[in-house]
C-alpha cells in the first residue's frame, strides 16, 4: 500500500535532508511535488488542498526557517499533517456495553464484508479473549450464509443458523436473543451487500439497525476503489449512523487514496485495515504508524507487536543458542524460520515495517514471495528427518526423490541447499564476532541481501538467492 506515494515522498525527503537551508522557492517547489504525489495516489482534491495549505503555513513559519535541520523539520511537518488527516490515533472497537456487544457490518457487494467478519471474529477471540457469535443476514447472495458458517468454524467462533427464506429483521432479533442467553461477549452481524441508491435495501438495513441497536456499525470499503470508496462511505453514513470503517484489500492498493481521504471527508475513523486474504490479515489502523510507513520510516511498533503474537519464544531461545554456538543450524531450523515469517504476513509485510526498507520491499517480494516460500517448505517436507539434520548426505538420487516428492525440479532442491550453506557461513561469522561485518554485507549494498537475513531475526534465508 502507498507504494507510489511513498516512493515520491521518500525521494523528496532525501533531497531536503541534504539542504542546510530552505528558501520559500524550495518549499513551494516541494509542495508542488507533494500535491502531484497526493493526486496521483487518488486522494480527494479537497483533502489535498487542505493538506497543502496546512503544510505551507507551518513550513513558511519559524518552525522550518530557523531550524538547524530544516529538511528534517519539513519532513516532520508532512508526517504530522498526514497523521492529522487520517485521524491522529487508532479508534478501537467500543465494546464497553452490557454483553452481548452487537457489531453490525455493512457495505457494497464484493467489498469483503463476510471475510472481514471472520477476521474480526478471530481477532476478538484470540487477542481479546471474547466469546463471539456470528450471524449472516445475506439472504440474497448464493452461498453467503454457508461461507460465513465455514469461516466461523475456521476461526473458532460460533455461528447462528439463518433461514434463507425468513425475515432478516426477525433473524437478527433471534440471533441477539441467542447471544444473550448463550452468554456471548460479542455478536457480529453480517448484512447483505447493497447500493446506497437502492431504497428498499437501505430501508431493510435501517430496520435491522433499529431492531438490534448495535454499539458499533462498521462500513466495509474496498480501498482499491479510491475516491469512490469515500463517496459510498459518505452516502451510507447519511442512511446509517456509522461508527467507523474497515478498509479492505489494502495490500493490493499501491495508491492509498481512500485511506488518506476517508476520515477527512466522512468524519468517521478507519478502525481496521485488511492486509491479505487469510483470516489473520487484519490490522488495527494507526494513523501515526501509517504516516511513518508512507515516509519510509517503517513501523517498528507494529512489527514488535506482530513478533510478540506470532513468535514461539521457546523456539526463538533455542535458535539463539544455536547462533551463539555457531553450529547446528539445519534444514528443519530453516523451515521453522520460513513458517515464522509466513505467520507474520510474509516478507513484503515485514520489509514494509522496517525503517528505510520500503524501497526494498517490492524487490524482496518479487524475489521471495509467499509462493516461493511455500515451495521451499515443500522441498524440506519431502526430506527424511535425517536429511534435514544432515543435508550433506543428500546426493543426486536423493535430490531426484526430494524433487519428485515436492512436485518441483532438482534445480530447486540445489538452490535451497545452496542457500542453506550460505546461512551456515553466516553462522560461523556470527560465532567469530563478525556480526558487524555481516550486517554491512546485508545492508550496505542497497539491494536485496545476497544470502538472506540471519535466522535469529526471524527472517528467512535466501532473500536474494538464486
Amino acid at each position: 500500500m502507498f507504494v507510489t506515494l511513498s516512493n515520491r515522498l521518500d525521494a523528496m525527503s532525501k533531497r531536503l535532508r541534504g539542504k542546510g537551508r530552505l528558501t520559500e522557492d524550495n518549499i513551494q517547489e516541494t509542495l508542488r511535488e507533494v500535491r502531484m504525489a497526493l493526486l496521483e495516489a487518488d486522494v480527494a482534491l479537497p483533502v489535498v488542498k487542505d493538506f497543502i495549505a496546512q503544510v505551507r503555513e507551518r513550513a513558511l513559519g519559524a518552525e522550518v526557517m530557523k531550524s538547524l535541520t530544516p529538511g528534517q523539520a519539513f519532513v516532520k511537518i508532512v508526517h504530522d499533517e498526514l497523521v492529522q488527516i487520517m485521524g491522529e490515533r487508532n479508534d478501537g472497537l467500543d465494546l464497553n456495553a452490557r454483553p452481548p456487544a452487537v457489531v453490525m457490518v455493512a457495505g457494497l457487494q464484493g467489498s469483503g464484508k463476510t471475510t472481514s467478519i471472520a477476521k474480526l471474529g478471530r481477532l476478538l477471540r484470540e487477542r481479546d479473549k471474547k466469546k463471539v457469535l456470528a450471524v449472516s443476514l445475506d439472504v440474497y447472495r448464493p452461498a453467503a450464509i454457508d461461507q460465513l458458517e465455514r469461516l466461523a468454524s475456521e476461526v473458532g467462533m460460533d455461528f447462528y443458523p439463518t433461514d434463507p427464506t425468513g425475515d432478516v429483521v426477525a433473524t437478527a432479533r433471534a440471533a441477539a436473543d441467542q447471544a444473550r442467553t448463550g452468554y456471548y461477549d460479542v455478536l457480529l452481524v453480517d448484512t447483505a451487500g447493497r447500493l446506497h441508491v437502492d431504497e428498499a435495501m437501505m430501508s431493510e438495513v435501517r430496520g435491522v439497525h433499529e431492531a438490534i441497536t448495535p454499539v458499533e456499525t462498521l462500513f466495509v470499503v474496498d480501498s482499491m476503489t479510491g475516491q469512490d470508496a469515500v463517496n459510498t462511505a459518505q452516502a451510507f453514513d447519511q442512511a446509517l449512523p456509522l461508527t467507523g470503517l474497515i478498509l479492505t484489500k489494502a495490500d493490493g492498493d499501491a495508491r492509498g487514496g481512500a485511506a488518506l481521504s476517508i476520515r477527512q471527508i466522512t468524519g468517521k475513523p478507519i478502525k481496521f485495515m485488511g492486509v491479505g486474504e487469510k483470516t489473520d490479515a487484519l490490522e488495527a489502523f494507526h494513523p501515526d504508524r501509517i504516516a511513518s510507513r508512507i515516509l519510509g520510516m517503517g513501523d517498528v511498533l507494529s512489527l514488535v507487536e506482530e513478533v510478540e503474537r506470532s513468535v514461539d519464544h521457546s523456539q526463538a531461545e533455542r535458535m539463539a543458542g544455536k547462533l551463539k554456538k555457531g553450529k547446528g543450524f539445519d534444514l528443519a531450523d530453516m523451515r521453522e524460520q520460513m513458517q515464522q515469517v509466513a505467520r507474520m504476513g510474509g516478507m513484503g509485510s515485514l520489509m514494509d515495517k522496517l525503517p528505510g526498507m520500503g524501497q526494498m520491499s517490492e524487490q524482496v517480494s518479487q524475489k521471495m514471495d509467499d509462493s516461493q516460500v511455500s515451495r521451499q517448505i515443500a522441498i524440506i517436507n519431502a526430506m527424511t528427518p535425517g536429511e534435514r539434520h544432515r543435508p550433506e548426505v543428500i546426493n543426486g538420487s536423493r535430490k531426484r526423490r526430494i524433487a519428485a516428492g515436492s512436485g518441483l525440479q532438482v534445480q530447486d532442491v540445489n538452490r535451497l541447499l545452496k542457500q542453506h550453506k550460505q546461512m551456515q557461513k553466516m553462522m560461523k561469522q556470527f560465532k567469530k564476532g563478525g556480526m558487524q561485518k555481516m550486517m554491512r554485507q546485508l545492508g550496505g549494498g542497497g539491494g536485496a541481501p545476497p544470502g538472506g537475513m540471519p535466522p535469529g531475526g526471524g527472517l528467512p534465508p535466501g532473500l536474494g538467492g538464486r
